[in-house]
C-alpha cells in the first residue's frame, strides 16, 4: 500500500477508534468537618480492622496482616489491602483487592485526617473504574453506578464517623 493511500485509510479509521475505547477513570472526594481533636479521629480511622464500626452496611471486620475482609449487611463481602498508614500525617491508602457486590474495579483510597479550628477535617478520597469494564455497560455496571456507590460509602462513613468520633 502506497503512503498517500496508508494515510488516508488512517484518517478514515482513526476517528472511529476514539469512540471505541473503554472506562475513564473515576473519582470521589468527600470530606467533613468533626468537633474532636485530630488524634482521636484518626485513632479510629488507622484502626484498619475496625471499619465495622464507622462504615455503614459493614457488619463485621477480619483483619489478617494488611488483608482485610469486610462482611457486609446485605450479604458478600469486600477484600482490601492496606497499602500505606503514615501516622505523623494522619494518613493512610488502601486498594480493594476483591470489591464483591461493590460495583467498581482496580479502587484505590486514601483518607487523611487534619487539624481543623478546633476539630478535626476527614477528607476520603478514591479513584477507580466502573466494573464493566467493556463498551456498553449494563446500568448497574456502568461508571454513574460506580461514582454513586463509592460517594454513598464515603457520605455515610464520614457522617457515622462524625458520630462515632463526637459520642453521639
Amino acid at each position: 500500500m502506497s503512503l498517500p493511500r496508508l494515510i488516508a485509510a488512517a484518517v478514515l479509521v482513526l476517528p472511529g477508534l476514539a469512540f471505541a475505547h473503554g472506562p475513564t477513570r473515576q473519582k470521589a472526594d468527600e470530606a467533613i468537618e468533626i468537633a474532636a481533636p485530630p488524634d482521636k479521629v484518626w485513632a479510629i480511622v488507622k484502626d484498619f480492622g475496625g471499619a465495622h464500626r464507622w462504615v455503614p452496611g459493614v457488619a463485621a471486620t477480619a483483619l489478617n496482616g494488611t488483608t482485610r475482609v469486610l462482611k457486609l449487611d446485605a450479604g458478600g463481602q469486600v477484600v482490601e489491602e492496606l497499602e500505606t498508614i503514615d501516622d505523623p500525617n494522619m494518613s493512610l491508602r488502601f486498594r480493594m483487592k476483591d470489591p464483591g457486590p461493590v460495583p467498581v474495579n482496580n479502587f484505590s483510597a486514601q483518607i487523611s485526617v487534619s487539624s481543623s479550628g478546633s476539630g478535626s477535617l476527614v477528607r476520603w478520597r478514591g479513584a477507580f473504574y466502573r466494573a464493566y469494564l467493556n463498551n456498553d455497560p449494563p446500568p448497574e455496571q456502568s461508571d454513574e453506578a460506580a461514582v454513586k456507590a463509592i460517594t454513598g460509602m464515603f457520605k455515610g462513613g464520614l457522617e457515622k464517623l462524625k458520630k462515632v468520633a463526637e459520642g453521639k
